[in-house]
């Protein structure tokens, strides 16, 4: 913890960044229990339930090889005030939406919303090597990911009780007043004033990051190693899980928030614990470990109160899990790619988190049990660990940690 304290200390323009993160993100997440509780009081399908929860990731997957490039070429203020604008918009008509006959209009805000969220995701996590030398790297993508962690589950554990206390309409009112701050804070934050390089055309630096990945294998393998931790996207499952075994015993919105809230407690607390000690080598372990917690609270899911003690072990190696292998990217990636790259990941990423949500949804509509489910979900972290032992046998794949390699700023904020 201390050193993250220190990094804070000593790098205000992550500071500040940190703390617009935390609010933005939060809102991103915030309203996602009251979007869930209103479909189920529609008493609408598996399939709708995860359907919903695929949107929230599917914009990022198509926007991704544009998005990256303009995030090389534009300098990021500009792009974050846009987007920071555009959630705030799709976040207000939400309140209208009462009927099954208005799930159009959801769809259509959810896709927006979570499309401006995503390409923000992707623009703070290209910038943050080109302002952060490796040893501070891996240390704000620690700190970043926590709070992402902590915003995707305690936002929705808040809002569970926020939208059971005031309802769903008031909880979409908060939600925007929410990215209305960061919005404000973002407004008045100074970027450092440095001259952007001259750049390649757009089609041309399009047509640049695929002659890279070509050239680069090693760099596709470390994006595809980084989307298994999409098998963690539990919304839809765990929307699924209340009200099939819990909905007698807990409300629908606080039964979400009770399971989402428990597993930030694992996601916010598992990198403080071991964040320093992971590397390559126990990066392994890690995996198997994740795959193993995941199995274990398949076989208790039925049972309310061991499912929400095995939520807090499901969630202490996801945090790290992604933060380490984001770094592993960012570290073995040129930084006149890193725009483009980031986004070619997130892309991969939130293209496994909508497959499974998807799959989920496919797999309960067609009888499978919410218990063997999850333990395909769980599963699949024992192939991601013999997978990255393939790929340290066949490349050369660095820690992510070297004093003498800086990165200097050379991008226009």
């Amino acid at each position: 913890m201390n050193r993250y304290i220190s990094l804070l200390r000593d790098e205000p323009l992550l500071r500040r960044l940190s703390l617009i993160q935390l609010i933005a993100y939060f809102a991103a997440w915030f309203s996602n229990v009251a979007i869930y509780t209103l479909l189920i009081e529609l008493n609408v399908s598996a399939s709708i339930i995860a359907m919903t929860a695929a949107l929230h990731f599917l914009p990022g997957v198509l926007q991704a090889p544009f998005s990256g490039v303009l995030i090389d070429k534009i300098a990021p203020k500009r792009l974050m005030a846009l987007l920071m604008v555009l959630e705030i918009v799709a976040t207000l008509p939400l309140m209208l939406v009462d009927n099954v006959s208005l799930l159009w209009l959801l769809f259509l805000l959810v896709f927006i919303r979570m499309g401006a969220s995503s390409f923000y995701f992707t623009l703070e996590m290209s910038l943050l090597p080109r302002i952060l030398n490796d040893e501070k790297l891996k240390q704000a993508n620690e700190i970043h990911s926590v709070i992402w962690s902590f915003s995707y589950t305690f936002g929705m554990a808040v809002s569970g009780f926020v939208v059971y206390i005031v309802g769903v309409k008031i909880a979409f009112l908060l939600d925007a007043l929410l990215f209305t701050v960061a919005f404000f804070l973002l407004m008045t934050l100074l970027f450092p004033e440095t001259k952007l390089k001259e750049s390649s055309g757009f089609f041309r630096m399009f047509k640049e990051s695929f002659t890279y990945l070509k050239n680069e294998p090693h760099i596709k393998h470390l994006i595809f190693l980084h989307a298994f931790v999409g098998f963690t996207a539990f919304d839809a499952l765990v929307a699924l899980m209340v009200e099939r075994y819990y909905a007698q015993a807990v409300a629908v919105a606080l039964g979400i928030g009770l399971l989402h809230s428990l597993r930030a407690v694992g996601l916010v607390f598992g990198p403080i614990l071991i964040g320093k000690w992971v590397n390559n080598r126990s990066l392994v372990y890690l995996l198997f470990y994740q795959a193993l917690s995941i199995i274990v609270w398949a076989l208790v899911i039925e049972n309310f109160y061991l499912s929400l003690l095995a939520s807090v072990f499901v969630g202490f190696a996801t945090t790290t899990l992604w933060s380490y292998t984001y770094t592993l990217l960012q570290h073995h990636t040129d930084k006149a790619y890193y725009g483009r790259v980031v986004a070619y990941n997130d892309m991969m990423f939130l293209l496994t988190v909508a497959v499974v949500s998807l799959g989920i949804g496919f797999l309960v509509e067609a009888g499978v049990s919410l218990s063997v489910i999850t333990m395909l979900l769980g599963s699949s972290f024992a192939a991601a660990a013999l997978y990255f032992i393939w790929i340290k046998n066949n490349f050369n794949i660095r820690e992510t940690a070297f004093e003498d390699d800086k990165i200097s700023p050379e991008l226009e904020l």
